[in-house]
């Protein structure tokens, strides 16, 4: 090895499945973990699903929600509109160094869409993203919805795959502020409902595709 040559050590992201999960926690978790973080901190993927929420991005509006009834709405601070959160829906949290990684926001989103887009082309479905609305799309229908906060140069919150759940709750809103959009999952597209073996395939294609 040359004398002068600095070897950069390689930071592996580390992987957690903390299983179904209250939603609140878990964001005051992520706040948490991107505050007290430092440049030498690994970066984290969580997978995992939530109890049944809706969450409103800072850029959403209260006229999108049109028939909360029992299911709690919380305001959050990532990027976005309104979506829904509940079981057999797999999230998937980034909480990547962005300086770090090399990435800009916009190179993120487009790790993020084509992380699900590879994953769900294993099993033989075709998906596709869209410039005008970030997300995942089958057809004209919606598979995979993209919200994002930045601090302190790094990325928490992430993406949530609909795998195998009940979509009815989608219905109580416009999703992500577009009046009509129609959901879709992948259990419904000939896609497999276990969120273990989605999970473990996302994975690898995250690690991939955002370059840790």
């Amino acid at each position: 090895m040359h004398p002068d040559k600095v070897t950069v050590p390689i930071i592996r992201p580390i992987i957690r499945n903390p299983g179904l999960v209250g939603y609140e926690s878990t964001l005051a978790s992520m706040t948490e973990f991107t505050d007290r973080r430092t440049p030498d901190t690994p970066d984290e993927f969580w997978l995992l699903e939530h109890e049944p929420v809706f969450t409103l991005g800072l850029a959403g509006k209260h006229e999108h929600i049109l028939a909360a009834g029992n299911i709690p709405v919380v305001q959050v601070d990532r990027g976005g509109q309104i979506t829904y959160h509940g079981p057999g829906q797999l999230v998937a949290y980034t909480l990547i160094d962005l300086k770090r990684a090399g990435l800009t926001i916009r190179d993120l989103v487009s790790a993020l869409e084509n992380a699900v887009i590879d994953t769900v082309a294993g099993y033989g479905i075709k998906a596709r993203h869209r410039r005008e609305a970030p997300g995942v799309y089958v057809g004209e229908e919606k598979l995979a919805s993209i919200g994002l906060r930045i601090r302190r140069g790094c990325s928490y919150h992430g993406l949530a795959l609909n795998v195998d759940m009940d979509l009815a709750p989608f219905e109580k809103i416009n999703p992500c502020g577009f009046e009509g959009m129609r959901m879709t999952q992948l259990a419904d597209l000939g896609g497999p409902g276990d969120l273990g073996r989605v999970a473990d395939d996302l994975s690898l294609q995250l690690r991939a595709k955002i370059g840790v």
